[in-house]
């Protein structure tokens, strides 16, 4: 119940959009296309984690604190649901585990998260990702980050530097976790990557591999019929339109996972 209106919320607690590398929470272009309003639509109260783009997962999980502790003193809630996207995911997982806030997190929903990292990564030399990092500081800086630093960004995308995080941050027993993954079969935007990952990682998304994407409890790939099929992009709603006509079990619309996020947790009572 909503103490301000009296009215019944969809969900217990609030959500907490959180998204991933390279791009920043903004009301003129957002990164979550129709997402936020079809939740709102839908009764859920949905709040960004406003954190910087290309900055480190301890970085970001530290305005991370900072934002869900705003939100819980502005709605009152107990813990919030976290939806996060690709490294948004490894942030708050850190949030949860290293900085100890799972006493308010009721659920961590990843979707394309690289929570087993990156053999494609490994195989890219250091100074190249360190020549790539400097530039994207540079712009990233300008478009607003605070404490950018995409090379180390970079370096934990790495399927070594995966498995430590993960030994380092272990699923809290207080917390339910589901993950996400998608395949991608032709994007323009994504084509060469995903040609790489597939020959090094198998099916992907673009950016991430089907395998890297499981974590908890694992919701399985999601699919669509068009010749696009779901990229990492349009995870996130990227074109703000609907996929195909509905056909089958695959996903037409990306905001049919979504409704499928928000059921779920309803049902779990969060």
């Amino acid at each position: 119940m909503d103490e301000k209106t009296g009215t019944e919320n969809y969900l217990k607690y609030p959500v907490v959009l959180v998204h991933g590398f390279g791009f920043r929470d903004g009301k003129k272009l957002n990164y979550w296309g129709r997402i936020p309003k079809f939740l709102e639509d839908k009764g859920c109260k949905v709040f960004y984690g406003g954190q910087d783009s290309c900055a480190t997962i301890e970085d970001n999980a530290l305005l991370l604190k900072r934002r869900i502790e705003e939100v819980l003193e502005e709605t009152g809630a107990e813990k919030v649901n976290i939806i996060a996207h690709s490294k948004g995911g490894l942030e708050a997982r850190y949030l949860i585990s290293s900085m100890k806030m799972y006493g308010v997190i009721a659920s961590l929903t990843t979707v394309g998260t690289p929570h087993h990292g990156s053999v494609t990564i490994e195989k890219i030399p250091k100074f190249v990702l360190k020549t790539a990092g400097f530039f994207m500081n540079i712009w990233m800086r300008i478009m607003g980050d605070k404490h950018p630093n995409a090379y180390r960004a970079y370096l934990s995308f790495r399927a070594d530097s995966a498995e430590k995080f993960n030994a380092d941050n272990p699923d809290s027993p207080d917390v339910y976790y589901q993950s996400y993954a998608f395949a991608m079969r032709r994007d323009i935007f994504l084509w060469f990557t995903h040609l790489i990952i597939n020959k090094l990682e198998g099916e992907n998304d673009g950016l991430v591999s089907v395998r890297s994407a499981e974590w908890g409890e694992f919701r399985g790939v999601k699919r669509s019929n068009s010749k696009r099929g779901i990229s990492h992009c349009d995870e996130v709603d990227m074109r703000r339109r609907r996929f195909t006509k509905k056909h089958g079990e695959n996903v037409s619309d990306i905001l049919e996972v979504y409704n499928e996020i928000a059921l779920i947790l309803k049902e779990k009572g969060f």
